[in-house]
């Protein structure tokens, strides 16, 4: 205990009151153990009051602290400097929003420990991971990985074991943090937990999924190797555990991860293939196919995430005047009468109300500045938008938004990483005609790719011409495939001709086949969606069957099902609720209705409709619930019956995208 034991001990705790019940738990289990030992005179146990995350110094000590002080983070630095950790266990914290912004583990993150290179979460093979918004990268529990991973570097072997939250094992932006692990380590085990209610996750016999911790974050063991004599990149294993909590002759979660040890656990090895190193299993068998394809990144070059309001109870409104009449009344007021009239709370560092009020001073225009924006799926709102980052906006994504702001455009709105949403199915994507927000799907996550791109004021042509966002070699491998021209704007005739608008037409019938989302779901859990190639003439069916989606979804055309909405009164949304049909039809049939309070509904609404989702959502009552507490003006009436005959309509055009597929020789489409 005293030679081998407690020189080898070491903990470091934040604030005081767990640091102190350490000690004190430590002591029971010290003088339990070994009855009649006590402390060595001098010597203490080695749990420090310290960061771990910050930079450890020769000495803290200075004549403005108290010498028990000065002593504890001395001796807790050189435990950070120097002691030989082999062993390295926690569960640390969880927070995409750090408070650990040291100048020292930042640089860390990025490869730099003072003067030395090492490994780098933000690089991959010396070049840089290029992800547009890598701030969960910067997450606390993965700062503390990279900080075990650098000491036992240090060390030059030991073994790391952390709870952690399991998104980094398959979220495309830790591809740079996994790459570095491999190289770091000889082993790495993963057991994900799950228990992810954020995505909604459900064990695979469809029973329910529990988190072992009462959090909404799925979690996962990670358990690390590094030998003196190993080998790189690392072996890694993987191993899921799934169900209740408690429950059942094995006692749930618990019971098992009781009564298991690495030795008993059903590992499966994993073959973590670049780009992005993926730490889950994943079908294989189809990735050459599918890789085949163009990313939507390769297609669409000037893209970029939606917008963020940070605060949408100002920004975002229900109409132009709406907003007209809260920016004037925003911009009038001093800044602490404006923070309290519209509830808008401390400053951050990226937003600040005086800044926002300034930039509506600034651009005082309504009729240049007041914009549609994607707030939803089918739900169009309103912000005033003038481009200025930490304005009004406070990340307004100007070099993107401007160009579905300057004129005619259409938008593809994708979701990067599919399973985050809670859908059984991928089905992250939209078609938009204004600027979208980031949270336009469940969970957030919203990629806008805008079809025309239009020149800035100074710039070569501004005001009059409008040039395809679409890469030349793209364009060039579509035309020798089609045996087709290009036109650059608009649409061919898709028998000599094509254009811009027949490709993100047939891209977004290819993104709502039925089949491509079930074939290639492995794929679309992690990126972007990739998209095939095809002749002329399923090409030419496909894009027109890709243009009545996209008529639908932006409300330019109506189906045919619009359901009827026949009682008068108060159109006020008070308790939104779904009654579906009984009966046979036509006879003693009663037709599905929304109710929207005790005596309106909208009639005529199938189970099928009600139920349809688009990014997490279903867009037929969420429209609704978002509105509760509002009259629907006669606008809102039409336009929820509209929104209720494309939901109708769209799944009989994504069932016959498929036959059209079968029809062409089935998948891979293309061949």
């Amino acid at each position: 205990m005293r030679d081998h034991l407690l020189p080898r001990l070491f903990g470091f705790e934040l604030l005081m009151a767990p640091y102190a019940i350490c000690h004190l738990k430590l002591a029971l289990e010290i003088g339990g153990a070994n009855a009649g030992f006590a402390m060595p005179a001098g010597q203490r146990l080695g749990v420090f009051l310290t960061n771990t995350l910050e930079e450890a110094h020769e000495s803290t000590a200075g004549p403005l602290f108290p010498y028990d002080i000065a002593r504890e983070s001395a001796e807790a630095d050189a435990m950070k400097r120097d002691a030989p950790v082999m062993v390295v266990l926690g569960n640390p914290p969880y927070s995409g929003h750090s408070a650990n912004k040291g100048p020292w583990i930042a640089g860390l993150l990025r490869g730099r420990d003072g003067a030395d290179e090492t490994g780098s979460y933000f690089h991959l093979d010396g070049a840089p991971l290029g992800e547009r918004n890598p701030k969960w990268l910067n997450d606390d529990y993965v700062k503390f990985i990279r900080f075990a991973q650098w000491r036992i570097e240090r060390t030059g072997e030991g073994v790391l074991g952390f709870v952690t939250n399991h998104s980094w094992l398959d979220n495309p932006t830790f591809w740079g943090m996994r790459k570095s692990l491999m190289d770091s380590f000889d082993e790495i085990r993963l057991l994900d937990l799950h228990g992810n209610a954020k995505k909604k996750e459900r064990a695979p016999d469809g029973g329910k999924d529990e988190n072992v911790f009462d959090i909404q974050q799925g979690v996962a063991i990670g358990l690390f190797v590094k030998r003196a004599d190993g080998s790189r990149p690392a072996r890694v294993f993987h191993a899921d555990l799934w169900g209740a909590r408690e429950a059942g002759p094995d006692g749930g979660k618990y019971g098992w991860l009781a009564a298991n040890d690495m030795g008993t656990t059903a590992w499966t090895e994993l073959a973590p293939q670049p780009p992005l190193y993926l730490f889950v299993p994943r079908d294989e068998a189809l990735w050459d196919e599918y890789e085949a394809g163009a990313k939507l990144t390769d297609v669409f070059p000037v893209h970029s995430v939606g917008i963020v309001t940070a605060r949408d109870r100002l920004a975002i409104q229900w109409s132009a005047e709406d907003v007209r009449r809260v920016a004037a009344d925003f911009a009038s007021r001093d800044a602490e009468s404006a923070r309290n009239a519209f509830s808008l709370g401390r400053d951050s560092n990226d937003w600040k109300v005086a800044d926002a009020q300034q930039d509506v001073r600034d651009h005082p225009e309504p009729e240049r500045h007041v914009a549609p924006v994607l707030y939803r799926p089918f739900d169009t709102r309103f912000t005033w938008y003038t481009g200025r980052a930490g304005g009004f906006i406070v990340r307004p994504r100007p070099k993107v938004m401007r160009h579905v702001l300057a004129g005619a455009n259409l938008g593809l709105c994708v979701g990067r990483a599919g399973q985050v949403v809670g859908s059984n199915e991928w089905d992250v994507v939209f078609a938009s005609r204004a600027s979208s927000d980031l949270n336009l799907f469940r969970r957030g996550g919203n990629c806008l790719f805008p079809l025309y791109l239009y020149p800035a004021e100074g710039e070569e042509g501004f005001g009059k011409a409008r040039a395809a966002n679409l890469a030349p070699g793209f364009v060039e491998a579509a035309g020798a495939v089609l045996g087709l021209a290009f036109v650059p704007d608009g649409a061919g005739d898709l028998e000599a001709t094509f254009g811009p608008e027949d490709v993100f037409h047939f891209i977004y019938a290819v993104l709502h086949s039925p089949e491509y989302r079930r074939r290639y779901a492995p794929f679309l859990k992690s990126d972007f969606p990739r998209v095939p190639l095809t002749g002329r003439a399923p090409f030419a069916a496909l894009a027109r069957l890709g243009r009545r989606l996209v008529a639908l979804h932006t409300m330019e055309a109506e189906g045919d099902d619009a359901p009827a909405f026949p009682t008068a009164g108060s159109n006020r949304v008070e308790k939104v609720r779904y009654v579906p049909p009984e009966g046979v039809p036509p006879k003693d049939a009663a037709p599905g209705r929304v109710w929207i309070n005790g005596a309106q509904s909208f009639e005529g609404v199938a189970p099928e409709t009600w139920g349809f989702s688009i990014g997490g959502y279903r867009p037929a009552e969420k429209w609704l619930k978002d509105r509760k507490g509002r009259a629907l003006d006669f606008a809102d009436v039409a336009r929820y019956r509209r929104l209720c005959a494309a939901l109708a309509e769209t799944p009989r055009i994504m069932a016959r995208i498929d036959e059209t597929i079968a029809a062409h020789g089935g998948w891979p489409l293309g061949r």
